[in-house]
């Protein structure tokens, strides 16, 4: 898919933003540090990150969210809400086809595909993590900053620290794209997103509509 023209989807005013056209697989609270799979199968955070238990940590008892990009819709990422990246991790994966079907079958599935995760911190909500998992091509993952995620050595995870460089993407701007349909995963700290009342897992989604909103203090 090519970039949309700035302006060419309307951006709700809300805290935070569907990143993607596509479909919600689930989405709804981090039970400790299990985050629920179609068919009550369940992964861990810290699987999901590859490893980096510090990391998931931050994230127990928070929020996640999953949705699900065809292979026709449109293939670019965007910030559900502004942040600045620190830090970007390769994590590779036994390559399996990321389909509603496929997910109701293979326990752990988003935690043994390949995978991109970018760190991130927001002035305002703290850290949240975007996961992209890739498809069952490699090198199916490309992020603004630094192109397609293809690590010379596989099969070993990567990692590239942006903590003392500027790259800061405001609320609705483009983070990354798939070359084929995929999955996109976020987590948030406890107590940092309302989800859309509206949203239901299967429901479809579109990029820039309401994905939730910070709760009252």
């Amino acid at each position: 898919g090519r970039p949309l023209k700035p302006g060419a989807r309307p951006l709700a005013d809300a805290d935070f933003i569907s990143p993607v056209d596509g479909a919600i697989s689930q989405f709804g609270a981090i039970d400790d540090h299990h985050i629920l799979q179609a068919k009550g199968h369940r992964f861990t955070t810290t699987q999901l990150v590859g490893g980096d238990a510090a990391l998931a940590g931050r994230f127990r008892h928070g929020s996640f969210a999953n949705l699900y990009l065809s292979p026709r819709d449109y293939h670019r990422l965007h910030m559900p809400c502004a942040g600045r990246l620190q830090r970007m991790i390769y994590v590779p994966g036994a390559l399996f086809s990321v389909n509603p079907v496929t997910a109701r079958g293979v326990p752990g599935l988003f935690a043994r595909n390949e995978r991109v995760v970018c760190e991130f911190d927001s002035e305002t909500h703290g850290p949240f993590v975007m996961v992209l998992v890739g498809a069952t091509i490699v090198g199916s993952m490309a992020t603004t900053w630094h192109g397609v995620v293809n690590p010379q050595r596989t099969g070993a995870i990567a990692e590239w620290d942006y903590s003392d460089q500027p790259v800061v993407l405001e609320q609705g701007e483009e983070m990354g794209r798939f070359l084929l349909g995929s999955t996109v995963i976020m987590l948030f700290e406890k107590h940092v997103i309302e989800f859309n009342a509206d949203w239901r897992p299967e429901g479809p989604v579109r990029l820039g509509e309401v994905m939730g909103t910070r709760p009252a203090r």
